[in-house]
């Protein structure tokens, strides 16, 4: 694996990002190393996952890595997106999946934190999620796992200003189970997942699974959907998702119009 590292202790499957150069932006090929790992701990039938960075890593997830995204016109975020995929394979494992989060994360990355079933952060953490300053329109399930977790007019703010939650503020809005001194979190996330390996695997089983179609059972009218792919296609095929795309890889502030 060039971009993670994965280690099995105490039947705990540990990934961790290492691709600190980048700021562990979620390449494809980052994306698939780590849906290559989660098919290993599922058949090493680990009780617990944990997502980390490298101790010192100032980011902990850049977000999608910018250079990955299609010309304008096409669904940045189709179903088939690798990171669509670990998303599904982390809400759909039979066992919890529990982020350590010690630095900033953003874009995407706040997606796949909020994807995992436990969220523990340290002083240093922060969580920004900015289609916005990009011109994309964010997919509804993607959207869904904010609505599962935080209140509306937190998730408002948060697209909408694309500015960052500071650890303080996310925990006193539900966003971390726990917010933790980042000298003792990898201790305490530990004992967390330790705990959790010695309780019924099935039960947890059973109950993750139950919650996830109950927090899933939100009908979409046939009228409703077609009116949301219509909606994220004229973004995506918009002048301002093509001058966000380039301002970013030209390193410029970009210049909206809203067309």
């Amino acid at each position: 694996m060039e971009y993670i590292i994965s280690t099995i202790t105490k039947k705990i499957g540990i990934i961790t990002f290492n691709n600190d150069k980048f700021r562990n932006s979620l390449s494809e090929q980052m994306l698939d190393e780590m849906l290559q790992v989660f098919d290993e701990f599922e058949s090493k039938k680990v009780r617990v996952v944990i997502l980390r960075s490298n101790p010192d890593a100032r980011v902990w997830c850049a977000g999608l890595n910018i250079k990955d995204l299609p010309i304008p016109g096409l669904d940045p975020l189709p179903y088939s997106h690798p990171l669509e995929r670990l998303l599904r394979r982390i809400e759909l494992l039979d066992v919890p999946v529990i982020a350590m989060v010690t630095g900033s994360v953003w874009g995407g990355g706040t997606d796949l934190v909020l994807t995992c079933d436990i969220i523990i952060g340290s002083q240093y953490s922060s969580f920004a999620i900015t289609p916005a300053k990009l011109g994309v329109p964010y997919n509804s399930k993607g959207l869904e796992h904010f609505l599962n977790i935080l209140p509306l007019n937190i998730i408002k703010e948060m697209f909408f200003t694309a500015e960052p939650v500071k650890a303080d503020r996310a925990y006193n809005i539900g966003l971390l189970n726990h917010l933790i001194d980042k000298e003792d979190i990898e201790d305490f996330t530990m004992q967390m997942a330790e705990n959790m390996t010695n309780n019924s695997p099935l039960s947890i089983e059973v109950v993750k699974e139950q919650l996830n179609l109950l927090t899933d059972a939100r009908p979409l009218t046939p009228d409703v959907f077609e009116r949301i792919n219509e909606l994220r296609i004229t973004a995506y095929t918009s002048n301002d998702y093509k001058e966000g795309v380039n301002s970013f890889i030209e390193k410029r502030k970009p210049e909206f119009t809203g067309e």
